[in-house]
């Protein structure tokens, strides 16, 4: 009997992130998945950029999992093209449009890059992003450093730029109609539990799953219960 072929999987990063955000995954998914990392560098706006991906994607249909800001384009995708979105994972991520303490925080780290400070920005952040059991562990913060270099100053800008032109997603939700999984780190600071509450709430039939001692960067601090979780994810009848 011939193999099933593997399912496509979009996976669109984070903010200063690239593919190796999702490295663990993509590894462990391998055989039941064909993994494709969006590029999320090009565009400052988030309709554009989430035009851009459904464009370029490898199928017409494909599951499709975001993390951090990839989430919030993802949830820009199935707003667009929700015809095309088999099964959506949303990952330590939010609905809520951007407050303005976010927004006045973007703001200060866009100065700090464009002022020939950008190595900066992720030593500010990462307290942020990662869970304080992690801050010394040489090799997560030597991912983290790397993927934020990589990315640049002006990619950093525009992603910053796209993520605050984003629309209240919330209103969306109760018509997002394939299988969604809503994964955190319970301690993470960027986008709080109480949002995935919010948005499995509002999403028919959604899974929260919910990664103890961990912050925001689940799928490195954590990557052998993401990685379980998405393979039940993909898994799930649709």
């Amino acid at each position: 009997m011939a193999a099933r072929p593997a399912a496509p999987l979009v996976l669109v990063p984070g903010l200063l992130c690239d593919a190796a955000v999702w490295q663990p995954q993509t590894d462990a998914l391998a055989d039941v998945a064909a993994p494709w990392v969006a590029d999320h560098t090009r565009h400052d706006d988030l309709r554009a950029l989430a035009a851009a991906v459904l464009r370029e994607a490898p199928a017409e249909r494909f599951a499709l999992a975001g993390f951090s800001m990839g989430g919030y384009v993802a949830l820009e995708m199935i707003a667009q093209a929700p015809e095309r979105i088999a099964r959506l994972a949303l990952v330590d991520t939010s609905a809520r449009p951007e407050s303005a303490e976010a927004r006045e925080r973007r703001l200060r780290l866009i100065e700090l890059a464009v002022s020939g400070k950008f190595s900066r920005v992720t030593e500010v952040l990462l307290p942020m992003m990662l869970h304080a059991s992690r801050l010394a562990d040489p090799a997560l913060l030597a991912v983290v450093r790397d993927m934020a270099r990589r990315t640049g100053e002006d990619a950093f800008v525009r992603q910053e730029r796209a993520i605050m032109s984003r629309a209240d997603s919330r209103p969306r939700l109760a018509a997002i109609g394939c299988p969604t999984l809503v994964l955190c780190g319970r301690d993470d600071q960027l986008t709080p539990l109480e949002g995935h509450e919010e948005m499995a709430a509002a999403i028919p039939g959604a899974t929260l799953t919910v990664l103890g001692t961990c912050g925001h960067m689940s799928t490195l601090e954590r990557p052998e219960a993401v990685s379980a979780a998405l393979r039940t994810w993909l898994a799930a009848r649709g």
